[in-house]
This record gives C-alpha cells, structure tokens and sequence, in this order.
C-alpha cells in the first residue's frame, strides 16, 4: 500500500489561506508574541498594523485578540491599546504612564496641589521653610534641563510632605511618578523653552513659598494654581503647534484647559 508523505516542516508552518480566517489570525498573533521580544505590559502595534502585518481582516484580528486576552495572553484597554501580559492593577503608576495624557495629569495637579500648599502653611517647620527657599533658589540657577527637573520634583514634594497628610502625600507620589516619565519631563521641558517662561515660574515659585512662610493658606493655594495653570496652558500651546495633542477614543470628548475661574 503506498503511503502518503508529509513533510514535517510542512506541517509546521502556516501560509496564509485564500481568505484568512481568525485561526490564521490566531496563528500569526501568537508567532509575533514569541519573537516580537515584548515584555510584560508592552504595548502591542495597533489594530491596523497588526492587521496589515498579517493580511487579514480586522474582524478576524479582534477575534483573535479576544481568545489570547481570554487566555490571559494579553489583555486591552479602550483608547490606549493591547498590552502583553495579565491585567495589571489600572492604579498602579506604570499602567498609568501608558494609558495618561499630560491633560490628565495636570487637571490631578490643579486639585491636590493648591490644598497642599494651603496645608503647607499651616503645618510647615521652619527648617522646611529653610529648605525650600534654597531649593527655590537653586532651582532658578539650573542651567540644565535635568537639573530644573530635579530641584523642581525636589520642591514640589517637599510643599506636600510639609501638609503632614500621609494620604494626599500618596496622591502627590503617584502623580508624581507618572511626571518623571522621560516623554512628560521632554514636552515639559520644550514648553518652557518655547515659551521662554524660566523668570516668570522661578518668580512664582519664590511667591509659593513666600506666601508659605508667612503662614498664609489663600495666598499659598492661589500662587500654587497659577503656577500650574501656566504650565497647563504652556502645554496646550505646545502640543498644539507639534500636533502631538493625546487623541481621545471615539467614546471620549477632547478635554478643555482649566480656565483662571475654575472651582478648585
């Protein structure tokens, strides 16, 4: 009797069908994982990238994308994209400088940080008085942009470890963490330089701390929001005129800057 001979190789390897289905689609996700070298909580390429990849169609893509996240493969979030992995906590920071645009992070910043300069004033020692003045000082004399943003994040945490509250000095880490990433430290840097705004954000924060030292809550809370807010608008204006703005997902309006009445 004859027998029919497969080609073991053959078996092995999978050419795209006449008309590629999700099993091909399955296929080629899973291939891609294994040599692709993403790690966990990579970002995978978009829905039509991954589609153009594998010349399939996206229906039959998402199919596929469906059965790896059920198999806990990887996992996706609306309006940020595929990352490799389990689901991880969406509160932790490092999900969190994924999926967070600068809008975000500043409209946090306008709400907590105000109140912690108000309790900065009330419960500030004199030592940390001190300090802040120094750091405001050295702050102003940076001649380098990795130098600003240290003395910058140095001062800003030592305003809210001065307002004696564990629970919003939390807050200010994780918001804080989510700022040291290197693409916000860049836009944040561009903006100032753009906007060659160096003299009035070292004026405001002299007047921060200022205002802290003379035990004065209104007056630290005020010149803490305007500080933020040219920041803020420095950043619209910025991301304007490169185009990189964050586009929000079909489901999520464009969010709209904090104006100088805004209810903190």
């Amino acid at each position: 009797m004859n027998q029919l001979l497969i080609d073991p190789v053959f078996m092995t390897q999978s050419s795209p069908p006449s008309e590629p289905n999700s099993t091909y689609a399955l296929e080629q996700l899973r291939a891609f994982l294994t040599t692709s070298g993403l790690g966990q909580g990579s970002r995978l390429p978009t829905e039509r990238q991954l589609a153009e990849k594998f010349q399939v169609g996206r229906r039959a893509l998402r199919r596929a994308l469906d059965a790896l996240e059920a198999e806990g493969v990887l996992w996706r979030r609306q309006g940020a994209g595929t990352f490799v992995g389990m689901r991880e906590d969406d509160a932790t920071p490092d999900v969190l400088m994924q999926v967070t645009d600068f809008n975000e992070i500043m409209e946090v910043r306008l709400r907590i940080e105000p109140q912690l300069a108000q309790l900065a004033a009330l419960r500030a020692r004199p030592e940390e008085i001190t300090r802040m003045r120094a750091l405001t000082k050295r702050l102003a004399e940076s001649e380098d942009a990795d130098s600003r943003e240290l003395w910058d994040g140095t001062l800003h945490r030592l305003i809210a470890q001065s307002a004696r509250n564990r629970l919003f000095l939390s807050l200010f880490d994780i918001v804080n963490r989510i700022r040291q990433d290197e693409a916000w430290r860049a836009m944040r840097e561009q903006a100032r330089r753009i906007a060659k705004s160096r003299a009035q954000t070292a004026m405001q924060h002299h007047d921060i701390v200022e205002a802290i030292a003379a035990r004065d809550p209104v007056a630290a809370g005020e010149a803490m929001r305007e500080h933020l807010l040219l920041m803020h608008e420095t950043l619209i204006r910025q991301t304007s005129m490169i185009g990189t703005l964050h586009t929000p997902s079909p489901d999520q309006p464009e969010p709209q800057p904090l104006q100088q009445g805004t209810a903190i």
